[in-house]
């Protein structure tokens, strides 16, 4: 039989957004994460990668201004290939694919090859520019018109597309991209096409970002005091009445931790929360784990225990990660929450409670001090004796011991199973701490436990008290 091409598969042109990771939209995320390769972009947040599936390619792509037009070629021919290949390709962009993002040439290759594509708008740059420093492109007193200029035009035009004798004055706001390394000649064009030097003007460096930075002057000093202030790409220039908002409106950069670098120490896959918040509150959180998460080295004692809860008048869970190896046993031999019908549950927290809520668990205690002490003083309370009672104690191989100390000298009897061990994270991880700290790129380390501790000073070495203080 004759052999056939796979079926083409389909190119999505994703617009990622400006900058925040959170702020890419629902179906373009739901793309990403469908898809078998990513060719994504130097501006794509890094944490946006982390949808991909497993298994996906990702491949970066990344160009600035200035390089030839050969790569843009390349990575049409790339988006064509695999999709001949019948993947499914996402071409993940900053700002929106179409706002000098080039996404229209893509999207003509992929045509002109008969390849299903699709293009996801993105929330674009100037959208986060405005939106994040408080500069409304538009105003009812003071805009009513937006231009968007490119200082950065195709390398094969003979002479700049842009009229200036009109551009200058034609709208009541101007929004430039690219134009950090041209601004003094962009301005003095500006000026001498009849645009008033005292005309408010602003620069914003990374928008959506805790790294943004925004300059605010004239058209006649914004140059100097964007050069003064060593503002980096990617950046804006905003130019018009309406950059007189800026003090009144600004709210990102007055958060509270505005700024802040804060690497957050947990395992993978557990800081997303801790993450957000600071999101939330200006900060940029950086997840470096020192520890992962791995399976107890002899699972078969906490089967053994989990398939006899009804011999347990307590059961205590002093992390998540207990509560997750506990379930997965249970899961394993096709039971449910059903199986802790005779028991009582201690958590040593709201997170831990969390977890076994959405698992069908309402723990009987939760102190208000998250501490192995604390636990034992709130089940001492909660029962008016413990003499004989069975307790187990699933937790992490290596813990302190004076919970089940107490728990022990007030009679009850107390299993305490290793449900899970903790290791060091890789060296990568803990290389790019190091230089991290070394480069002073840090104002806050977190830490969760003693054990994320622990291996932090042991990755770090003898020197690690220099680093951190």
């Amino acid at each position: 039989m004759a052999e056939h091409s796979p079926r083409p598969g389909r190119v999505s042109l994703l617009g990622a957004g400006p900058g925040d990771p959170e702020l890419i939209t629902a179906r373009a995320l739901r793309r990403l994460r469908a898809a078998d390769v990513v060719l994504y972009d130097a501006l794509v947040h890094p944490n946006l990668l982390a949808h991909a599936k497993a298994g996906a390619e990702l491949v970066f792509v990344g160009k600035r201004a200035g390089r030839s037009y050969e790569r843009q070629t390349t990575i049409n021919e790339r988006l064509i290939q695999e999709a001949k290949r019948g993947h499914q390709v996402v071409r993940l962009k900053g700002g929106d694919p179409y706002l000098f993002g080039r996404g229209s040439e893509e999207a003509e290759a992929l045509a002109a090859q008969g390849i299903p594509f699709e293009v996801v708008p993105g929330v674009a740059s100037p959208m986060a520019a405005s939106a994040y420093t408080g500069i409304s492109l538009t105003h009812r007193d003071l805009a009513s018109s937006v231009a968007y200029v490119t200082a950065t035009e195709s390398v094969e035009k003979d002479d700049s597309a842009h009229d200036w004798s009109k551009l200058a004055t034609a709208t009541q706001t101007l929004v430039f991209f690219m134009g950090l390394r041209k601004l003094s000649t962009l301005m003095e064009r500006l000026i001498e096409n009849g645009r008033s030097p005292e005309t408010p003007a602003a620069v914003v460096a990374s928008a959506s970002l805790p790294a943004q930075r925004t300059v605010v002057g004239t058209v006649g000093t914004i140059a100097a005091l964007a050069q003064d202030a060593k503002l980096e790409m990617p950046a804006l220039t905003i130019v018009g009445s309406v950059v007189s908002l800026h003090q009144q409106l600004r709210w990102f950069d007055t958060l509270p931790l505005f700024g802040k670098r804060v690497l957050i120490t947990r395992p993978e896959g557990q800081s997303d929360e801790m993450a957000r918040l600071l999101r939330d509150a200006g900060a940029e959180p950086i997840e470096l784990p020192t520890i992962r998460i791995t399976a107890a080295r002899d699972p078969s004692l906490l089967a053994a225990a989990v398939g006899k809860l009804e011999e347990y008048a307590w059961v205590v869970f002093t992390s998540a990660n207990g509560v997750d190896a506990v379930f997965a046993c249970l899961d394993a031999s096709k039971r449910d929450a059903r199986a802790f019908g005779g028991c009582k549950v201690a958590a040593i927290g709201p997170a831990t409670a969390a977890a076994l809520a959405i698992r069908g668990i309402r723990a009987d205690v939760v102190p208000a001090v998250y501490r192995g002490e604390a636990v034992a003083e709130s089940i001492l309370a909660a029962d008016s004796t413990l003499d004989g009672r069975r307790i187990l104690l699933p937790r992490a191989e290596v813990a302190r011991e004076v919970l089940p100390e107490l728990l022990r000298a007030a009679g009850a009897h107390v299993d305490v199973v290793a449900a899970y061990r903790t290791e060091p994270a890789s060296d990568d991880e803990f290389a790019q701490i190091r230089g991290r700290l070394e480069a002073n790129t840090l104002d806050v380390v977190t830490f969760t436990s003693s054990s994320t501790v622990k291996q932090l000073v042991d990755g770090l070495g003898s020197d690690a008290s220099a680093l951190l203080s």
